[in-house]
């Protein structure tokens, strides 16, 4: 059975400085997925923006600075209140946001009860994931034949 843990937040969108808007996100974990948490930010465009990142880089990121490349966090302290960062990066632009530190550890804290870390392999069905890529489908024999199939070409046929 799939368990989803998710929290309704708002984090602020880092634009200067001085300057930060508040945008609506969604955190999500699913035990189907156990590795990874997925982030839904609702920045007032047609469709919502998705990111997908290791459970482990947030957990870690509570506490200290890591990560490079297109996913970074790190805690920092602001008018005395904890803050997680994450820097983002895409082809498409970067952003700095910003959310409490107290709404994401206890988030974590839920999907850690659900699946502790060290476990999430035993989450994963191998089994029926390596028998759905492999299963023969209507369409499995309809495939070009060639050189590479290992037949022999037809007698009189190139």
């Amino acid at each position: 059975m799939n368990t989803v843990v998710e929290r309704e937040l708002e984090m602020n969108l880092v634009l200067s400085p001085e300057l930060a808007i508040p945008v609506p996100a969604r955190l999500t974990y699913r035990t189907d997925d156990p590795y990874a948490v997925h982030i839904t930010f609702h920045i007032g465009s047609e469709e919502p923006v998705h990111w997908t990142f290791a459970r482990e880089l947030l957990v870690e990121g509570v506490f200290r600075a890591c990560g490079d490349g297109d996913v970074r966090v790190w805690p920092t302290r602001q008018a005395g209140r904890g803050i997680v960062v994450m820097g983002l990066s895409s082809p498409e632009g970067d952003a700095l946001l910003e959310a409490s530190a107290s709404a994401v550890s206890a988030w974590l804290e839920r999907t850690l009860r659900v699946v502790p870390p060290g476990t999430e392999s035993g989450e994963l069905d191998v089994d029926d994931a390596l028998t759905r890529l492999f299963a023969r489908t209507p369409g499995h024999d309809l495939w070009p034949r060639g050189p590479w199939s290992g037949e022999e070409p037809a007698e009189g046929g190139a």
